[in-house]
C-alpha cells in the first residue's frame, strides 16, 4: 500500500506530516509522489491565511477529478480540517476523512482500515497522538524539526491558531533530549526546536519541578555530543517571551545558530495594541538592541502584517521606519485577511484591497533592498556552513547554509554531504552566495 502527502503552511505542519509518515511506514506503507499509484492521499492544511486555503481548494478539486478515474482514500488534515470540519465533505464529497489537529490519532486507524479494505468507523476512544516528529525520514536529510511544545495562549486578534491548535502544552524535556540524540545518531546535524510560541515553553513535572525555555536550552547544550547534532535553531519567537535569561544562554553556547525569527507584525503601537501583541514598538526595538549586543553576528528575520483594520498612513509609515531601524535579513510579508472567529474579524475600518496591495508592495520592495544590502556586506567573509545537498541545477555543486540562515553554493569537492566546512563567501547571485572553496 502507498500514500502521498501534500503539506501546506508552517514548519509544525511539516514536522507533523513527518510523524504521520513514520506512522505509515511502521505499518508497512510506502511513500509515493505519483498520485496515479497512491492508495491514500493526505493534504495537511493551513488556515492562517486565506491564500493557503484557496490552494487547498484547488488541490481538492484536482483530486476529486482524479478520484473519478481511480479509487483511493482522500484525507484532509491540519488546521483547515479543524476549522471547517465536516463542511469540507459537503463541498467536496470526494473527501473520505476530515482529520483536524485534535484528531491526528485517527491516522493509524484509518491506514489500518484502508489496508484491510474496509470503512473506517470512528469510535469514542481518544488515543493520544505523539506530536513529536522526526524530519529525517529521507536518506541524506541532515536537518530535523523537533517540536518542544504545541498550541498557543496568545490570542492575537487576527490569528486563528489558538482556536485550531488549542492551549500551550510543553513536552517532557527528557523526551526532547532523547529525540535529539536519536536524530543525531541517524545523521542529523542541525535541529530546529518548534512551537507556535516556542520561548513560552514551560514543563511542570507534577511534583513541583519546573523547566522554562532558558533552562531547556541549557539542558540541550549540555547534552550535545561530538558526532551528533551540532547546530540548534528555534521557531517561532514571540517578543514578549524572549527573556534575558534566554539571551544569556544563547550567547554562552555557540551550538545555537546566530539567527532568530522574531515576529514583529507591525511598527505602530496603536496597531500592535489592536492586534493584542502585548509589546510596544519601543520594547521590540530594545529587545533587538539587547540581542545584537549579546550576539554581535546575529541575523534577524520576521513576519510583517499590513492593512490591519484601522491602519492609517501614519501607522503604515511606522512599519517602514521600524524596518529601516532593524534591517531584517528577510521577512514573511502579507496583508490582512479577515479570519472568521478571530477578534479582528468584526473590527471597523477595513482597508481596501487596492490599498493593502499597494502597502504590501512597498514593504516587499524595502525588504528586498535591505536583504541585498546585508548580503552584499557579507561578501568576502569566511563562514562555517552545513552541506545539505547536491544542487538541482548543477551536480558539480553543493547546497549549504550558514548559521545566519544564508544559502551558499560551493564546489562539490569542498566536502561531504552532512559535513561542516569553512568557506569564503566569494560572490553573490540573487540571494545566494557562491564560494570557490
Amino acid at each position: 500500500m502507498k500514500f502521498l502527502f501534500e503539506t501546506y503552511g508552517c514548519q509544525m505542519n511539516l514536522a507533523e506530516s513527518a510523524a504521520l509518515v513514520m506512522a505509515g511506514r511502521e505499518r508497512g506503507w510506502e511513500e509515493t509522489t505519483d498520485p496515479g499509484e497512491a492508495d491514500l492521499v493526505l493534504l495537511n492544511t493551513c488556515s492562517v491565511r486565506a491564500t493557503a486555503e484557496r490552494r487547498v481548494y484547488g488541490r481538492l478539486a484536482h483530486y476529486a477529478a482524479l478520484k473519478k478515474k481511480r479509487g483511493f482514500t482522500l484525507v484532509v488534515a491540519g488546521c483547515m480540517a479543524q476549522r471547517l470540519g465536516e463542511k469540507l465533505k459537503d463541498k467536496y464529497p470526494a473527501v473520505d476523512h476530515v482529520m483536524g489537529t485534535f484528531a491526528r490519532a485517527r491516522f493509524p486507524l484509518i491506514l489500518e482500515a484502508v489496508g484491510q479494505g474496509r470503512a473506517y468507523v470512528e469510535s469514542n476512544e481518544k488515543p493520544q497522538f505523539a506530536f513529536s516528529a522526526f524530519h529525517h525520514n529521507r536518506a541524506e536529510c541532515f536537518r530535523s524539526y523537533v517540536p518542544i511544545m504545541h498550541g498557543c495562549n496568545n490570542f492575537c486578534s487576527y490569528c486563528v491558531v489558538p482556536y485550531l491548535r488549542g492551549p500551550e502544552v510543553s513536552r517532557d524535556p527528557a523526551v526532547i533530549l532523547e529525540e535529539i540524540r536519536l536524530v543525531g545518531e541517524r545523521g542529523v546535524r542541525e535541529v530546529t526546536l518548534l512551537g507556535q510560541n516556542v520561548n513560552s515553553y514551560l514543563w511542570e513535572d507534577g511534583k513541583g519541578g519546573r523547566l522554562d525555555f532558558p533552562g531547556l536550552l541549557e539542558l540541550i547544550a549540555s547534552h550535545l555530543t561530538d558526532g551528533g547534532v551540532r547546530w540548534v535553531r528555534f521557531l517561532s519567537s514571540h517578543p514578549k517571551d524572549l527573556s534575558p535569561g534566554a539571551i544569556r544562554v544563547l550567547a554562552a553556547n555557540p551550538v545555537f545558530c546566530r539567527h532568530i525569527h522574531l515576529c514583529v507584525q507591525h511598527g505602530s503601537n496603536r496597531i500592535l495594541d489592536a492586534m493584542n501583541r502585548r509589546y510596544t514598538r519601543e520594547q521590540y526595538l530594545d529587545l533587538v538592541k539587547r540581542l545584537r549586543s549579546a550576539l554581535p553576528d546575529l541575523s534577524l528575520s520576521t513576519d510583517i502584517l499590513v492593512g490591519f483594520p484601522g491602519e492609517t498612513d501614519e501607522d503604515f509609515e511606522a512599519v517602514l521606519s521600524l524596518m529601516e531601524e532593524v534591517k531584517f535579513l528577510y521577512a514573511y510579508m502579507y496583508h490582512y485577511n479577515p479570519r472568521e472567529g478571530t477578534a479582528a474579524y468584526d473590527l471597523p475600518g477595513r482597508i481596501s484591497e487596492d490599498v493593502k496591495r499597494e502597502r504590501l508592495s512597498r514593504v516587499i520592495a524595502l525588504q528586498k533592498r535591505h536583504t541585498t544590502e546585508i548580503l552584499k556586506s557579507r561578501v568576502g567573509a569566511a563562514v562555517t556552513v552545513l552541506i545539505e545537498g547536491i544542487s538541482r541545477k548543477n551536480a558539480d555543486e553543493l547546497i549549504s547554509r550558514t548559521e545566519r540562515d544564508e544559502m551558499v553554493v560551493i564546489p562539490a569537492s569542498s566536502g561531504d554531504l552532512g559535513s561542516f566546512v569553512t568557506v569564503t563567501l566569494s560572490t553573490l547571485r540573487g540571494n545566494t552566495f557562491r564560494s570557490t572553496k
